[in-house]
């Protein structure tokens, strides 16, 4: 049964998970966007576009997948949603995303498990390397 209690508990949930995004995907977006406008997102877009040519995405999509691996997925949303990207792009950006994301938190928590953070880091950079692209050569 919903009680007036549940709805307040459920209620203030909701506004700290909202707080605790919305710290992170707006700095973000706010960043990506001011670049968009500067040389800097170019200049990384050119530096990176060789790479990323192999995964079917542009370069400034570097962007993203730095974000999401080093911070984490709300921070590669954020990223995400300030650039102009196909529904293509974004599937395999998400599946690359999805494979390895927040990679120093889960090394650490690897580690802490008794495992080896640079050895489960590595194989997901490998892996989601390996899934973007056969996601290119797929979709």
């Amino acid at each position: 049964m919903v009680t007036v209690d549940t709805l307040k508990r459920g209620f203030h949930k909701g506004i700290t998970s909202l707080w605790e995004l919305t710290k992170v995907v707006v700095p973000v977006y706010t960043l990506i966007t001011f670049l968009k406008y500067t040389p800097v997102l170019d200049w990384v877009a050119r530096v990176c576009e060789p790479f990323m040519k192999f995964l079917g995405l542009p370069g400034e999509s570097s962007v993203v997948l730095v974000a999401g691996k080093l911070i984490n997925l709300y921070a590669a949303l954020g990223a995400i949603s300030s650039l102009d990207l196909s529904s293509r792009e974004i599937t395999i950006l998400a599946v690359m995303l999805l494979l390895s994301h927040s990679l120093p938190m889960e090394a650490a928590v690897a580690q802490k498990a008794g495992g080896s953070g640079i050895f489960m880091t590595v194989m997901r950079l490998v892996v989601a390397l390996i899934a973007g692209i056969m996601m290119n050569m797929i979709i």
